[in-house]
């Protein structure tokens, strides 16, 4: 029994440890060590003991301020695991863009933007194209307005308020509250449109995928080909899409 007790408290800590990780990323990377108890639902010195421990392992960083954030070392597992997660996507982007002869992308949240982690190019000679590992900004484009919706509306006003919404063309949402009320209509009609807001001319249309790893498919192209009736056809393939990949990653 003795070494039951000392298996059960292992794990214990690891969930522990887990938690304080993902509560980092769900704050934007960086929080106090009081709102991160307050998150964990721990104990302030249990909380302490855990982030000294990750932080020694370079899985945290203590910054002047005496805040924890996300360390370096999760960088490289980071990119490891997107790749993976890139690869076994490429099917489903792959039929999503023989469906609307567009490009599709894979995105997740990271660091407090949209990472695309896979994309399938359209079938056309002029058409959007993504560097993986690319970082964008939520406020402007598809695949993170959807990113937004899907999250908590806590974590998405924290998401929102952590930095000036620069504007990227004339069409980008600059306003918090206006893009509040975006986000607001993004839940309710299930998907996301980025109408020229990160680049003139270029319209997508993204779907979210809740979980502990939010993620979005998107679909884009040049405006003049991305009809609302190409789009409708997208939503329908995303529809299907993220259905599919929901299970296939899970």
């Amino acid at each position: 029994m003795a070494h039951t007790g000392q298996g059960t408290a292992g794990v214990q800590s690891v969930y522990r440890s887990l938690d304080v990780l993902e509560a980092l990323g769900a704050a934007g990377g960086a929080a106090s060590l009081s709102d991160l108890a307050a998150a964990c639902d721990l104990p302030l010195p249990t909380l302490h003991r855990l982030a000294a421990t990750l932080a020694r392992r370079g899985y945290l960083r203590q910054t002047p301020d005496r805040r924890y954030c996300l360390g370096s070392r999760l960088v490289a597992l980071g990119t490891q695991a997107n790749a993976l997660l890139g690869e076994r996507a490429q099917p489903v982007l792959r039929m999503l863009s023989e469906l609307t002869g567009e490009s599709a992308n894979l995105a997740v949240l990271a660091y407090g933007h949209a990472e695309y982690v896979s994309q399938a190019p359209g079938l056309h000679t002029m058409r959007t194209f993504i560097e993986v590992g690319n970082r964008v900004e939520l406020h402007c484009t598809g695949v993170g307005k959807a990113l937004l919706s899907i999250v908590t509306p806590v974590q998405a006003r924290q998401l929102i308020g952590a930095a000036p919404l620069q504007a990227r063309t004339s069409f980008t949402i600059t306003d918090p509250g206006a893009l509040y009320a975006e986000v607001a209509r993004i839940r309710a009609r299930g998907y996301a449109l980025d109408e020229g807001e990160m680049e003139v001319g270029v319209r997508c249309v993204a779907m979210g995928m809740p979980g502990a790893a939010p993620m979005a498919v998107s679909v884009s192209g040049p405006s003049v080909r991305m009809t609302d009736e190409l789009t409708a056809v997208a939503v329908a393939g995303l529809r299907d899409a993220t259905a599919e990949l929901s299970s296939l990653l899970a």
